[in-house]
């Protein structure tokens, strides 16, 4: 592709200028290799349970995944859509500073002498209970 580069920029331009005006992305670029992994080595290679797939998408999939993943930071910001306690998607946010957050808020109820109560919930293997077919059905539409 780089070698045609300067031939195919201008299609891929009009296509990806398309894509994001209607906010659609063309069925042959929501395509992937599926291909499966172990989620963890010591889980038993012989059961289908044990593994995770892995989709990869095509090099003009990446692409505008790429230009979107550029411009939807600044359109979110300039909107305000995102409130100033969003961590995720955000420059100089992370989880680190989303747990430095909840940390002083605890510790500032506590040295008030409020009570403070912390949930968790931990969503690590939350796919593993996906109904599969349900999945790929919605997936097609």
């Amino acid at each position: 592709m780089k070698d045609y580069a300067d031939v195919i920029a201008p299609f891929l331009v009009e296509l990806y200028n398309k894509s994001v005006q209607t906010g659609s992305v063309p069925a042959l670029l929501k395509a992937a290799y599926i291909t499966p992994q172990l989620k963890k080595s010591d889980l038993d290679a012989a059961d289908v349970r044990s593994y995770r797939p892995i989709s990869n998408l095509s090099v003009l999939s990446k692409l505008l995944e790429r230009l979107v993943a550029r411009q939807l930071p600044d359109h979110l910001a300039v909107a305000k859509l995102l409130t100033e306690l969003q961590s995720a998607y955000r420059a100089y946010h992370s989880t680190e500073t989303a747990v430095l957050k909840v940390l002083t808020d605890v510790l500032s109820a506590l040295d008030t002498g409020d009570v403070a109560v912390l949930t968790l919930l931990d969503l690590s293997a939350a796919f593993d209970t996906v109904d599969h077919a349900t999945l790929l059905r919605r997936l097609k539409t």
